[in-house]
């Protein structure tokens, strides 16, 4: 049997021996927390995007790249709804790369971080020989928002709505180099609801949301004709099968307690809509029912380095 993605991260938090006192968020959440004295803390997070898995330079420009490198580690910061503090790159090159290329790929990062207001701070380039892949790896500095603790995803109800921003499916079409993380939304969100458990959506409905719940010892129904399908999922030959299993959608993946969803969707002020899709149940089961036919179990077929290798 192959590698799988979660296993290998489940295996992971088993050797994690850190203090309590001094990583308070440990392996398993979308960032790291750590105490840094006189009730001090940060977070931290790590991406590595690959060339021919997370992007194909001869359909995106490098600095569509550089941009999407920095927004992916920036949509964790949403996932906890935190505040985006600095950024760290480490760049593996090609030795052929021209100048101008690599300034269009600096350019592409610092205009991602200049959406939130967080500096690209310094980093380590690398060199391939001739026509080695391009790498990017972006290490991620945020702060506790002042309002709230970090949102985990381990902290999901009995009960509780599962709610999405945005629309599903259809990445590919372009999304994934162009997305704007959602921090000013899971900021907002924060501050006009108490958020249960978040996470963003990266690998695809299907393979994220049984992550949350088995991160918080809970089950999950939804409803296909909930999900918010793009407009890129619907032009698919089956569009609720591209808003589960597409990845790289970057939407943030929420609950909260029935009795908050309506003073949510009263007061919501974003432009990205806010949609119910499914509630929090008692067993492990993560199940999806469509219209006028049996609850059946959702498969996971989202993304995973170790299943599949595709474009994302």
């Amino acid at each position: 049997m192959g590698l799988c993605e979660d296993n290998l991260v489940a295996w992971f938090e088993t050797q994690c021996h850190a203090s309590a006192r001094t990583v308070l968020i440990p392996v398993g959440d979308d960032m790291a927390q750590v105490s840094l004295g006189d009730q001090t803390t940060a977070l931290i997070t790590t991406d590595m995007l690959l060339e021919g898995v997370h992007f194909d330079l001869s359909t995106a420009e490098v600095e569509q790249v550089g941009y999407k490198a920095v927004a992916a580690s920036l949509s964790d910061c949403a996932a906890m709804a935190t505040v985006p503090v600095a950024a760290v790159v480490s760049v593996g090159l090609s030795k052929d790369i021209s100048e101008s290329n690599l300034k269009a790929l600096h350019q592409g990062m610092v205009r991602a971080g200049d959406l939130f207001h967080c500096p690209l701070v310094g980093g380590d380039t690398t060199c391939w020989g001739s026509n080695g892949p391009l790498v990017i790896n972006i290490a991620m500095l945020s702060r506790p928002a002042l309002h709230c603790a970090p949102v985990k995803r381990s902290t999901a109800r009995v009960g509780d709505v599962i709610c999405v921003t945005g629309t599903l499916g259809g990445s590919l079409s372009g999304r994934h180099l162009t997305f704007v993380p959602r921090v000013h939304e899971a900021l907002t969100l924060t501050r006009l609801v108490p958020i249960h458990a978040m996470m963003d959506l990266s690998d695809g409905l299907s393979t994220d949301l049984p992550r949350l719940c088995r991160a918080s010892g809970v089950g999950a129904h939804i409803k296909a004709h909930r999900l918010p399908l793009s407009e890129a999922a619907q032009a698919q030959p089956d569009p609720v099968t591209a808003a589960l299993n597409d990845g790289e959608d970057f939407e943030l993946l929420f609950t909260l307690a029935p009795d908050h969803l309506g003073q949510l969707l009263k007061n919501w002020p974003c432009p990205a809509p806010i949609t119910p899709i499914g509630e929090i149940t008692e067993n492990s089961d993560i199940l999806i029912s469509h219209p006028n036919q049996p609850a059946e179990t959702l498969k996971r077929a989202g993304f995973d380095h170790f299943i599949q290798r595709s474009l994302e």
